[in-house]
């Protein structure tokens, strides 16, 4: 049966989209795989060529696609959607999805922060432990995460921990404190030999600069997260509504 509905307001290219879109959801089209030519498509969608290469087109612009001069259209590696609707770790989103997060733990230590992270997590002259982590899905670098946390907050942290569980899972399992939220900023960047190397990209490629300030329910900041994200790989997505 033709997915295109002809007797449908949306477009008929818009129709296509959704539909390869599904079928690269469902592994029908797989990563690095071409999928079937212009004039293949036409016959199966039964419309003109130029509906099936203005589709191709919105998803080669997407980066849902890719071309290859003489070879055809391939299937691109999809990036990971974080929704900014909720407070929750990487580790969570990961097997959410199904994959399998690990982190490749660089620095756990105590140290007396900056003047800014001081400032960010209501700070005297208290030592925070800093941790720097390189976060992997189904073994892929994803980002590098720099985390400080106030130490009279959790005395009894230990490095052990970020070895078996998400900080959020120790927060909530561990202690007798809650979390309540976030605020969370994002700007785009150009990866450095710092961010390069550890995230397995060139430099000069594009990144994401994630900064996260979480809070308890009591109020008290008890995180500041600074994270440099692969933009190839990762996207952020929100649902906005009208007042």
């Amino acid at each position: 049966m033709n997915v295109v509905d002809k007797d449908s307001p949306l477009p008929m290219y818009y129709q296509i989209e959704e539909d390869i879109k599904r079928r690269i959801e469902e592994g029908s089209y797989e990563t690095g795989k071409p999928i079937p030519s212009e004039r293949e498509l036409s016959e199966k969608y039964e419309v003109s060529r130029m509906t099936v290469r203005q589709a191709i087109s919105n998803m080669v612009r997407d980066r849902l696609l890719y071309r290859e001069k003489g070879r055809g259209t391939f299937v691109a590696e999809q990036k990971f959607e974080q929704p900014l609707d909720g407070v929750t770790s990487f580790s969570e989103d990961m097997k959410r999805r199904g994959l399998s997060p690990h982190n490749e733990l660089l620095v756990f230590e105590k140290m007396i922060p900056d003047e800014t992270t001081k400032d960010i997590l209501a700070l005297g002259t208290e030592e925070v432990y800093y941790l720097k982590r390189i976060r992997y899905a189904d073994n892929e670098p994803m980002a590098v995460e720099e985390t400080f946390i106030p130490v009279r907050l959790f005395p009894e942290l230990e490095e052990k921990v970020f070895g078996v569980m998400s900080f959020y899972e120790y927060i909530e399992t561990k202690t007798d404190v809650s979390i309540r939220s976030a605020r969370q900023t994002i700007e785009a960047g150009i990866a450095g030999e710092d961010e390069a190397a550890p995230l397995a990209i060139d430099e000069g490629a594009a990144i994401l600069q994630i900064e996260r300030i979480g809070y308890l329910t009591n109020g008290l900041p008890f995180e500041r997260n600074i994270s440099t994200y692969r933009s190839d790989r990762y996207k952020f997505i929100s649902d906005m509504y009208r007042n």
